[in-house]
């Protein structure tokens, strides 16, 4: 390995290799350094039981990839393919009914008036809003810098489609569905279409979102869709564009500091002792309090800053997954209510009233494992069979669950097998195939062996950092650093943790701009949206 580059990029997940790729094809010398044999970080696909079986134990879903302006710039479609399914969510229930939402928006209203006609009415309404905003605002405020709260209010004010944004922007999520929809089962797979990966979480809807996310549960254009081949199909994708650029990548290379001399980030020292130079900056893609705390130290950071990373907050849950290899799909009840019930991406299984799931979460808050069993789940193989072997199939659940049960990570470890049968046997209420004979496998994967093996997701925090209000847009962590030459371009920052690559494409920009270089791409520009809206 040399011992000098231009830029030295901590984390080879899809933060780490999208702001590599880019500054490579400026010219810079690139290297990522990665604490992991594997790259990808929660870009990940395995077969953790019966050969053929592959399963993706943290993303799983991404968010409207093959419209993000880096997969369209690193020219990704010829070597990552997605599949766009037409049914999103659904919620199938005990009593046979059944809902569900289609990127068609006749079918959607169709299934909801199924349950209430003025819900159907409401819904048409609001997508008609939701989508031209998500088309004009909300996506481009996702791959730009945040801008300052008073300059964004006062763009958004000169156009009635930017007023009509900051009208939602003032409302809770949950405030925003109960006065919009009368039924409770709407209620509930609304709740779970604004929540954050498809798991509802009792604090991603009942605080004001400044990014607006109540968007995303009325628009059906932009969804999430599926990485053909697995989810590390996009981390392979990403690193081989890397290589191709001339980047240069190096695994099993833990980084114990980040070394400033004169007052500026000039490289790393890795735990074997070798030092790697940074001629031009340092790139952290790691969480916040390896940043700060371990790689830089404390004594190098001013007071207010110090300040700024111990409140750093992260998400106050954790998930346990269950993932099930098959011989069949899961087929589940409700199909005679709605056919389609069986063709979805995201499902909402469990909690039949509003009040059985906020018991739920606040059993979590209370650092309980819930009595109560609802989750997220789905069935990628009917949308991708090449991740099970012929005729099989492969799903998940995701159930939301403390990271450390009565103050101990540890703690979960003896109730694993009883929350997954407890997980399956609640499951198979809603898909009765779910049978002895239909199950081949069965392989829990919890916070507490996540967090483990990927050091950034912090006490089982999937996203690096809670999406709360006062830790989004204008309020995020921020890219530029008191140190000068070193960055953070990994999900503290905005626009938030998942597989979106919002940070490493802002971060690119960013960085071209310090270094006086002219991008070779096009970037998103915020403010160019919002004074072309009408």
């Amino acid at each position: 390995m040399p011992t000098s580059y231009d830029g030295v990029i901590v984390g080879a997940g899809h933060h780490g290799l999208i702001l590599g790729t880019y500054l490579a094809k400026l010219g810079l010398r690139i290297a990522i350094v990665e604490r992991r044999l594997q790259y990808g970080g929660g870009l990940s696909t395995t077969e953790p039981g019966p050969p053929g079986f592959y399963q993706n134990p943290h993303s799983i879903n991404h968010f409207n990839i093959t419209e993000s302006p880096w997969y369209r710039d690193l020219g990704l479609s010829e070597s990552v393919r997605y599949v766009t399914p037409q049914y999103e969510f659904a919620q199938p229930h005990l009593d046979g009914t059944s809902l569900v939402i289609s990127r068609d928006v006749e079918e959607t209203i169709a299934s909801i008036a199924r349950f209430s006609n003025k819900d159907a009415e409401t819904f048409r309404e609001w997508n008609l809003r939701a989508e031209r905003i998500s088309d004009a605002i909300f996506l481009a405020e996702r791959y730009s810098e945040p801008l300052p709260e008073k300059e964004r209010d006062a763009l958004l004010s000169q156009s009635a489609l930017g007023r009509d944004f900051l009208e939602i922007i003032e409302r809770q999520p949950l405030e925003l569905v109960k006065d919009l929809f009368e039924h409770e089962k709407v209620q509930l797979l609304m709740l779970f279409k604004l929540s954050l990966f498809g798991t509802v979480l009792y604090d991603a809807v009942t605080k004001r979102s400044p990014m607006g996310a109540a968007v995303r549960g009325f628009d059906l254009s932009a969804g999430y869709q599926v990485c053909v081949g697995g989810s590390w199909n996009l981390a392979r994708g990403l690193m081989e564009e890397f290589i191709r650029s001339g980047g240069h990548f190096v695994n099993k290379a833990e980084v114990e500091r980040i070394i400033v001399d004169g007052g500026r980030a000039t490289g790393v020292q890795l735990a074997d002792g070798t030092t790697v130079g940074a001629g031009q900056f340092v790139a952290s893609c790691v969480d916040v309090p390896q940043t700060w705390n371990k790689l830089v130290g404390r004594e190098q950071l001013p007071a207010e800053f110090l300040r700024k990373v111990d409140g750093f907050k992260h998400t106050a849950w954790g998930l346990f997954g269950v993932h099930l290899a098959l011989t069949e799909a899961p087929r589940y009840v409700g199909s005679e209510f709605n056919p389609n019930i069986n063709h979805a991406l995201k499902y909402n299984i469990g909690a039949e009233t509003m009040e059985e799931l906020f018991t739920l979460h606040q059993q979590v808050a209370e650092g309980r494992v819930p009595d109560l069993v609802s989750f997220g789940s789905g069935s990628i193989t009917q949308f991708d069979p090449s991740q099970a072997p012929k005729g099989g199939s492969t799903a998940y659940a995701w159930y939301a669950v403390p990271y450390a049960p009565g103050g101990d990570p540890e703690n979960i470890e003896p109730l694993k097998a009883e929350i997954t049968q407890k997980i399956i046997a609640k499951w198979r209420e809603y898909a009765p195939n779910l049978t002895d004979d239909t199950i081949v496998d069965a392989w829990c994967y919890t916070p507490n062996d996540y967090t483990k093996e990927i050091v950034n997701m912090v006490d089982g925090d999937i996203f690096v950092g809670s999406l709360a209000g006062d830790q989004t847009m204008w309020n995020h962590f921020g890219y530029r650093t008191p140190i000068p030459n070193l960055y953070m371009a990994g999900s503290a920052t905005h626009p938030g943790g998942g597989i979106s690559g919002g940070a490493s494409y802002i971060v690119s920009g960013i960085i071209a701009e310090d270094l006086g270089l002219m991008p070779w791409w096009t970037p998103v520009e915020v403010r160019k949206a919002m004074e072309a809206a009408q």
